[in-house]
């Protein structure tokens, strides 16, 4: 009987150290993180992979160049644009009643030419702070001028450096005509001792893929309007082949003046925010602090959100958390809420 007791004693420990061998297995696994590998040209090496932190795509080599904001022209006659299919982020914000501006975010790789390059409003100066971005503008509104000459911002303007770091298009008439290089950018980060370094990381959050995306009504094409002018009236097309959306305004497809590459966007998102007319030029302050509704278009899908200003970054939200981004590029529309989003999509059941 001893032995009997003595034998299941010594069962029930090997069963017991078993399981706590499993649970503390489990529990390494849990609390670990698992690297992104992939298979190198070296057979059977794994290699990590890092997030870009505006694109959350992967790549082998880490990036910490500091994000470049310029504000583009998007006057009829300044489009095409160049550099604008490398943006990371586009945001489109009213600069003067229903006329529209660009602020582009280099961070994955910064374009050989950028432009036309146009004038700064506060409001654009504050996405660039709270981004930590170098900004890069051609002239400025009064309250921007004054956040631009406090450094308010690491900067370069055109008011400055027309005809040196800033060059003029012989294809265009001014203002429609202002570009800056890469090396020129660069240049002009050098002279101002702004640092080169990325130091402030993005809320941003991604999807795995975009087959991780399953929540949202189906929507093939969407319009995105600030009023009744068709030269700022967007239009998507989602192509599900390729998984992102075409842009057109007025009809005409929105590419990249440097080989006619079109613009390709994984995400595009509509934020609603206040606008007030300041001046009888027309002149908007948009309150960019306060967060509001939103919709979020991603893998032909459409589905309401939220939006809110994180330690200066409008953020997407969803349930409390920042919302999942399908990994590639993003066009962001901030539209006033009086009348509200303009905004159509055509659905497919």
């Amino acid at each position: 009987m001893e032995k009997k007791m003595r034998g299941l004693l010594l069962f029930i420990a090997i069963v017991m150290l078993l399981l706590t061998a499993c649970s503390e297995k489990e529990e390494a696994e849990e609390t670990i993180p698992v690297l992104k590998e992939e298979q190198s040209t070296v057979e059977g090496e794994l290699v990590t992979q890092y997030q870009s932190p505006f694109t959350g795509v992967l790549s082998e080599e880490e990036n910490t160049r500091r994000p470049v904001l310029a504000t583009i022209n998007n006057h009829p006659l300044a489009r095409p644009q160049s550099g604008i299919s490398d943006a990371d982020i586009v945001y489109e914000l009213a600069a003067e009643g229903d006329i529209t501006r660009l602020l582009a975010v280099f961070q994955s790789e910064l374009p050989d030419e950028i432009g036309p390059i146009r004038s700064a409003r506060d409001y654009f100066i504050h996405i660039a702070k709270g981004l930590d971005a170098f900004y890069v503008a051609h002239g400025y509104s009064p309250d921007a001028k004054q956040l631009l000459e406090n450094r308010f911002v690491d900067n370069v303007n055109g008011m400055q450096y027309d005809g040196t770091l800033f060059q003029r298009s012989k294809e265009r008439k001014a203002p429609h005509n202002s570009y800056i290089s890469e090396d020129n950018v660069l240049a002009a980060m050098e002279q101002t001792s702004s640092p080169m370094e990325m130091s402030v990381i993005p809320a941003f959050s991604f999807h795995e893929s975009i087959e991780s995306v399953k929540i949202g009504d189906i929507a093939s094409m969407l319009v995105v309007r600030y009023g009744t002018d068709p030269d700022f009236t967007s239009t998507y097309s989602y192509d599900g082949e390729k998984g992102t959306y075409n842009r057109m305004v007025n009809g005409i497809l929105t590419v990249d003046k440097s080989g006619e590459k079109p613009v390709e966007l994984s995400n595009i998102l509509v934020f609603e925010a206040a606008h007030r007319t300041i001046d009888n030029v027309g002149r908007q302050a948009v309150d960019i602090e306060s967060g509001g509704n939103g919709i979020l278009f991603q893998a032909g899908i459409a589905k309401e959100i939220e939006w809110e200003n994180s330690d200066g970054i409008l953020t997407p939200m969803e349930n409390g958390v920042p919302a999942k981004l399908v990994p590639g590029k993003t066009w962001i529309h901030v539209v006033s809420t009086k009348p509200g989003m303009e905004t159509s999509a055509t659905y497919t059941p």
